[in-house]
């Protein structure tokens, strides 16, 4: 049994902190419909989800998934990059403490989730504008112990490293290269690339052997399915004006 912790979306999502996209408006309702429907598809892909009340005050709230890590045998408070969101963790790390452990990550280090890849007992972690050297090197010692190598990835033109890459399936990536300075690090995995005209396309969910992903995107969902993957698609684009994308969305954890 797969545990998704999620937040409902902040009235105050349209004044989110933004990066790499053009501020647009944002129709809030319709975000929020949106976010219903992909608790929804988590749900129907056999996740007990965890629905935490809005934040009023916190317009990037939503994006819990930046906010601390969770591992077979700890979670991390994170330190996020950008100071206007280290309030936003309170709620879920309490609900994260009642299921494992936490350590925490320390000023001056910062780190967002977003920018945090496990694959096995490898983390890759952006080195990004959201999470500097001396996160990263507290994020190494604290999973030391725990048998897991933390390898840092440069990345470019975008917020996170996940923007760039997620596991879609065992031993397979979806990736847009254009993203990684050094994509050669990523050689020893099974790649996918994202179409060229959807630079976005990388970001997806995995739930067991399916995956949660954006419908904006139809020809990277082809090479998807294509490549024997189940794939269940929803509708997440007014999140994605606030620079969010699937995984941002929810911590994904093991019940035992």
């Amino acid at each position: 049994m797969k545990i998704a912790i999620t937040r409902e979306v902040s009235p105050a999502l349209a004044t989110c902190e933004l990066s790499f996209v053009a501020r647009t408006p944002i129709d809030v309702k319709r975000a929020q419909a949106q976010h219903d429907a992909y608790c929804g598809a988590l749900e129907s892909l056999g996740c007990e989800v965890i629905r935490l009340p809005a934040e009023p005050s916190l317009p990037d709230s939503v994006f819990v998934e930046d906010v601390a890590l969770a591992f077979d045998e700890v979670a991390i408070v994170t330190r996020p990059g950008a100071a206007s969101r280290r309030e936003e963790g309170r709620a879920v790390h309490e609900v994260l403490g009642s299921m494992r452990q936490l350590l925490r990550i320390e000023a001056p280090g910062t780190l967002d989730g977003g920018d945090v890849l496990r694959i096995g007992k490898q983390v890759f972690v952006g080195a990004s504008a959201r999470s500097n050297a001396e996160g990263r090197a507290q994020l190494r010692a604290l999973l030391a112990p725990f048998g897991y190598s933390v390898i840092d990835v440069v990345t470019c033109d975008c917020l996170h490293l996940k923007s760039a890459v997620t596991q879609v399936a065992e031993g397979t990536l979806l990736i847009n290269p254009a993203w990684l300075v050094d994509p050669s690090q990523f050689a020893g995995f099974r790649q996918i690339e994202v179409d060229p005209m959807e630079e976005h396309a990388a970001n997806a969910v995995r739930v067991g052997d399916a995956l949660v992903y954006p419908d904006c995107f139809p020809n990277t969902l082809a090479r998807l399915r294509d490549a024997g993957i189940r794939v269940q698609t929803v509708d997440v684009s007014e999140l994605q004006k606030a620079e969010g994308a699937v995984t941002c969305c929810s911590i994904l954890l093991s019940a035992g």
